[in-house]
């Protein structure tokens, strides 16, 4: 009986360490959503501020139909 009262000490003691290192992992996940969210929102910002570079670029080269006129 004594010995059945050990293995479940010792399988509690193992099922709270679990709990403290999920606990542990679950927090440190979250941070890491934080970041990448932080990150994926400059990322997308940056990708905005290319896109609005390349449009503008786009928008001061000549057509294609001067193009062709300036070749005939």
């Amino acid at each position: 009986m004594n010995s059945e009262f050990e293995l479940l000490a010792e399988k509690v003691a193992r099922l709270a360490e679990l709990t403290d290192f999920l606990r542990r992992e679950n927090a440190e996940l979250r941070r890491d959503i934080v970041a990448l969210t932080e990150e994926n929102g400059e990322l997308h910002q940056r990708m905005d501020e290319a896109h609005g570079r390349v449009t503008a670029l786009l928008a001061h080269l000549p057509a294609e139909d001067d193009i062709d006129k300036e070749a005939a």
